[in-house]
């Protein structure tokens, strides 16, 4: 297991581990010389998401299965969410600095979910998965608002990529993610 104080440390240098498999031994440590952000501002979902939503098509709740949120976005051919990397999560779970939102139709089947770790008043997204329609769309949706209410001023994706950018995804130089995240550690934030 990666120790909850390496792991926040290196949240707060602006580095984070990522395995080569799911049964990797160990994690190796990352960064980016251009930083994926959602700016809390530009973020957007599909209108057929945003009626999903107001139709109450499912049931979403905070952190009520972070570890299942965990091993269903590690369920993947291709995964960087090794065994050690979700008993280190689940540790910062416990002691609130990372969070989960987690979405289960009325049958209470998890059926989407996502899940980061929050430091200060930045929010590192970390991964997001789907069993049914949108879930994982639906997911975001409540992270964002858990984001603006809590007080959350960095939304850090670590990279850009295109499914990213349908959301509001942009990127950003090393520098000024650096600068960002120096702002956003000296706040408070609750993930709500």
């Amino acid at each position: 297991m990666i120790e909850p104080e390496v792991l926040l440390s290196g949240y707060a240098r602006g580095v984070f581990p990522m395995a080569d498999s799911r049964h990797a031994p160990e994690a190796k440590w990352y960064t980016a010389s251009r930083r994926g952000i959602i700016p809390l501002d530009k973020f957007s979902v599909s209108s057929n998401v945003r009626r999903i939503i107001r139709n109450d098509h499912y049931v979403v709740k905070i952190d009520s299965a972070f570890r299942d949120v965990m091993e269903g976005c590690a369920d993947r051919n291709s995964t960087w969410i090794s065994d050690e990397i979700i008993e280190s999560y689940c540790r910062l779970n416990e002691l609130d600095y990372a969070h989960s939102v987690d979405v289960y139709d009325y049958d209470g089947n998890l059926v989407g979910g996502q899940y980061g770790v929050s430091l200060g008043a930045a929010f590192f997204g970390e991964s997001m998965f789907e069993r049914a329609k949108e879930a994982s769309k639906v997911a975001l949706y409540y992270c964002h608002k858990a984001l603006v209410n809590g007080g959350f001023e960095l939304w850090d994706t670590q990279f850009w990529n295109e499914h990213l950018a349908q959301f509001g995804c942009i990127e950003i130089s090393d520098k000024e993610y650096q600068e960002r995240l120096r702002e956003a550690l000296k706040k408070k934030a609750v993930f709500q």
